[in-house]
């Protein structure tokens, strides 16, 4: 008979399987450190270190990996992470890129019932949502844009480099990275990830490189993360028939085609950049005519979002009609669909991640350039809410035992432990008296183990933490790293002085001023979005410094009670998004 080994994701039973925004957080590593290969070197040796330092970003003491606390009301999922990966991160660059990840400290949230508005909103810099490993999900650019003569970082362009492309060489072998305030974050595939879900990859022990397995592909892929609009991103496969469970599986494809002159898309090399893809044209708001760089050695082709056109806007060549979703390639403008998943039998919309048939990461990769749902999720600098709380881990994680198993004249005990921590075991044989049979007990990674000879078979064990190394927690301001990251606020972020009116009835349609509290943008910067709750606000507009206005058509059908208000802004580059909120402002009445 083996030992019976106890890990933090069995401890952690009690998360609710009631809702998939709930239970499909990966928590496993939650009570490991967070380690980094600083150089290629460290990573042959396999020498991963849990504290480190560039002089700019600085990891002093270890932080716990990834998910630390899961809670939930009835509208919200709220997630408290470090932002690190459950993996080994790094090395980047060979070890020559400029930036290291840091424990982020964010509280973030996600809403339970997504809504899906008419008009799309485009993401933002920074976190879009979170994968469930508890790391921050970026877009598909990489916040460099064409403003006319050059390349500049920041700002609104309408052709807008992407990050794989064009970053993709400082990537780590998960295909992640950080920038200058030590976010750690996907831009594409998180294949890494979707290893430890056992997502149809595989891993070189040699290199400690992923790659696609080229077995075949015999089930759906797993949820992969959570987008700020409470849609779920999916690994690339899923079933063959979108609306039949029963169908088989397949790999997704992308809804874009390069502007290469193939499957009835423009030839940019022969045109040059005149003009910018319907699909942009439409979320953007502007005619076609927005002129880029001639396609060269320096911009060569796929270095922009806009170098793609979507199929669904293209004649097929084959057939003389439109390409039809479903048809002629699986997922639309948002990089999704409607369809049924095992999570969601009865169906639900679902992003799913883009590769080609050898597993490169293709464009859109995560999502489009827009949400489909309404973008309600973001970081928040507290729960104002009564909440339940669905899992704890890293120093807070459950200790649990397996029961004790004799063998060979000797008794071996295993359970969950907590990284950094110190264990005692003790014995007894009628509850009252207890023996200490092995003390300063360390642990490796999050198992304890201690074996000692059975003198006596029918005594009761019990195992207990004694001391804790130091350890820098997911809870307060993160440091380190220069800055706010992740979408926004970290674990502490802006605030909104006030709101006015403060109420309104079911049915009505009101104007809400905002104010802002301490550091507001600079005044010509304009709100990305306006929210109450989850209900986006219309008609956005900035007066002075502080002062920001929005209409709200707010349903008959909402809820009776309190919501929090939100002014979202865009971020400066690599920053993410800033949201200035206040919770339990308003009140639908």
């Amino acid at each position: 008979m083996k030992p019976i080994v106890f890990s933090a994701v069995l401890a952690a039973a009690s998360v609710s399987a009631a809702d998939p925004r709930v239970d499909s957080w990966l928590i496993a590593n939650s009570a490991r450190y967070a380690r980094v290969y600083t150089t290629p070197a460290a990573l042959a040796a396999g020498n991963a270190a849990s504290t480190w330092s560039n002089g700019a970003q600085t990891q002093a003491l270890p932080a716990y990996a990834g998910v630390q606390e899961l809670s939930s009301s009835s509208d919200w999922v709220y997630l408290r992470t470090t932002g690190l990966g459950g993996h080994v991160m790094g090395p980047w660059s060979n070890g020559t890129f400029p930036n290291l990840p840091t424990n982020r400290k964010v509280l973030y949230r996600i809403p339970r019932s997504p809504a899906v508005p008419a008009s799309k909103t485009l993401t933002g810099l920074g976190a879009i949502g979170y994968f469930v490993d508890g790391v921050a999900m970026f877009d598909s650019r990489d916040a460099f844009v064409w403003n006319g003569t050059t390349e500049a970082a920041g700002g609104t362009g309408y052709w807008n480099r992407e990050a794989y492309v064009n970053e993709g060489a400082t990537f780590d072998p998960a295909y992640a990275h950080q920038e200058n305030t030590g976010t750690y974050h996907y831009h594409a595939s998180p294949v890494a990830l979707r290893y430890l879900l056992g997502d149809h990859v595989e891993f070189d022990a040699a290199t400690k490189t992923y790659r696609e397995s080229t077995n075949a592909v015999t089930r759906h892929s797993p949820i992969l993360g959570w987008v700020r609009d409470g849609f779920p991103v999916y690994g690339p496969y899923g079933y063959s028939n979108a609306t039949n469970a029963s169908g088989g599986v397949r790999r997704m494809t992308s809804g874009y085609q390069l502007r290469n002159g193939q499957r009835g898309a423009d030839s940019l090399a022969a045109t040059g950049r005149a003009t910018i893809p319907a699909w942009a044209q439409r979320l953007y708001g502007v005619a076609a005519n927005q002129s880029g760089p001639a396609v060269s050695a320096q911009y060569p082709l796929g270095r922009y979002m806009e170098d793609n056109a979507y199929l669904g806007d293209l004649t097929n060549p084959a057939t003389g009609r439109a390409h039809v979703q479903g048809t002629d390639f699986d997922l639309d403008v948002y990089n999704g669909r409607l369809c049924v998943t095992p999570e969601f039998p009865e169906g639900t919309y679902a992003y799913f991640v883009s590769i080609a048939a050898d597993g490169t990461p293709t464009y859109p990769y995560n999502i489009g350039r827009a949400y489909y749902g309404t973008p309600a999720g973001a970081a928040v600098n507290a729960i104002a809410e009564t909440v339940t709380t669905n899992f704890v881990g890293g120093a807070g994680s459950p200790l649990v035992a397996g029961a004790p198993v004799v063998a060979a004249g000797e008794v071996t005990l295993v359970w969950s432990a907590v990284e950094g921590g110190t264990y005692q075991v003790e014995s007894t044989a009628d509850l009252a008296a207890w023996t200490t049979n092995a003390t300063g007990v360390a642990v490796s990674g999050n198992r304890g183990v201690t074996t000692g000879a059975a003198t006596d078979p029918d005594r009761l064990f019990r195992v207990r933490r004694t001391a804790l190394a130091a350890y820098d927690p997911a809870t307060g301001t993160a440091t380190g790293g220069g800055g706010n990251g992740g979408g926004g606020n970290g674990g502490g972020g802006p605030a909104l002085a006030s709101v006015s009116p403060v109420s309104a009835v079911r049915g009505a349609t009101v104007t809400v001023t905002f104010t802002l509290g301490q550091n507001p943008p600079p005044a010509g910067l304009a709100p990305s979005s306006v929210l109450l709750g989850t209900l986006a606000g219309s008609n956005l507009r900035r007066t002075g410094t502080t002062t920001v206005t929005a209409s709200f058509a707010i349903p008959s059908t909402a809820a009776v009670g309190t919501v929090n208000a939100a002014v979202v802004f865009p971020g400066p580059p690599g920053m993410g998004d800033v949201t200035f909120s206040l919770p339990a402002a308003f009140t639908f009445r």
